[in-house]
C-alpha cells in the first residue's frame, strides 16, 4: 500500500512538472534540430527558467525529487553553466524543506588570483549530487565526476530535469542504451529525473489534454518509436 501511494505521489509530481514546463514555455512543441542533428518534435530549454518565480518553482521540483529518491548525499554540485543556477536554487529549496546542504560549482577557466582554482563555493567533500538540466552526450557529467573525484569526494548521483529516453548514435548505428543509461553504467551511480519522455507523452495525450498539444501526439509517438529506449 505504501509503495503504491509513493508511486502515485511521484507520478503526480512528474505530471505537475511537465505541466509547469509547458506553461513556462520551457517545453515547446514543433520541429527542432537537436545537438545530435535529429529533428525532434519537442524541445526543452532550461535557460528559460530565467526569473525568480520560475527558477524558484523548478528548484522545488528538484528538491522534492531528490528527497523522494532516498539518495544519501552531503552536498550539491552544479556544472557550468546551467547547473550553476539550478544547484544554487535547489540548495535554497532544500533548506526550505528542512535540509540545509552546501553547494559548489565550477568555472570554465581557472582563476589566477584570489582563491584561484576552478571550484567556487563549498569544499567538495562527502557524497555529492550533480545537478543539471539534461544529459545528452554525457560530457558534462564526465567532467563533473572527474572534478569531484579529484577533490577526494564521491559522486553519489545525478539529478536532471528531463530524461529524453532516447538512444544516441547515428540512425544506422543507434546505441543500445540512452545517454542516461550509459552514465549509470559507466559511473555506477543513479541518474534521477524529475520527468521523462513517457511523462511528456502521457501529458499531451491524456484525457482533457489541450487540443493544441494533442496535435503533437503522433509526432512525439513516432519519434519515441524511432529513437526511444
Amino acid at each position: 500500500m505504501i509503495i503504491y501511494l509513493l508511486e502515485f505521489i511521484l507520478s503526480n509530481l512528474r505530471q505537475d512538472f511537465i505541466e509547469f514546463a509547458v506553461s513556462a514555455d520551457v517545453l515547446r512543441f514543433g520541429e527542432f534540430v537537436t545537438k545530435a542533428g535529429r529533428t525532434s518534435p519537442y524541445f526543452f530549454n532550461a535557460g528559460i527558467f530565467c526569473d525568480g518565480a520560475t527558477l524558484g518553482r523548478v528548484a522545488q521540483f528538484y528538491a522534492r525529487t531528490l528527497i523522494d529518491s532516498g539518495i544519501e548525499f552531503d552536498m550539491l554540485y552544479g556544472p557550468a553553466y546551467k547547473g550553476i543556477t539550478l544547484a544554487s536554487a535547489t540548495a535554497v529549496a532544500l533548506a526550505g524543506l528542512g535540509r540545509n546542504v552546501p553547494f559548489a560549482y565550477n568555472r570554465k577557466e581557472a582563476k589566477d588570483h584570489g582563491e584561484g582554482g576552478t571550484i567556487v563555493g563549498a569544499k567538495l567533500q562527502g557524497r555529492v549530487v550533480i545537478v543539471d538540466d539534461v544529459i545528452s552526450a554525457g560530457t558534462s557529467v564526465r567532467e563533473s565526476v572527474d572534478m569531484i573525484r579529484a577533490a577526494g569526494a564521491t559522486p553519489a548521483a545525478v539529478v536532471i530535469a528531463l530524461d529524453r529516453m532516447e538512444r544516441s548514435g547515428k540512425d544506422d548505428a543507434l546505441s543500445a542504451n540512452s545517454a542516461v543509461q550509459e552514465v549509470t553504467q559507466q559511473y555506477g551511480m543513479p541518474v534521477i529525473s524529475i520527468g521523462n519522455l513517457n511523462d511528456l507523452f502521457d501529458y499531451i495525450s491524456g484525457a482533457g489534454a489541450d487540443p493544441q498539444l494533442l496535435q503533437h501526439t503522433a509526432a512525439v509517438a513516432a519519434y519515441r518509436t524511432r529513437y526511444g529506449i
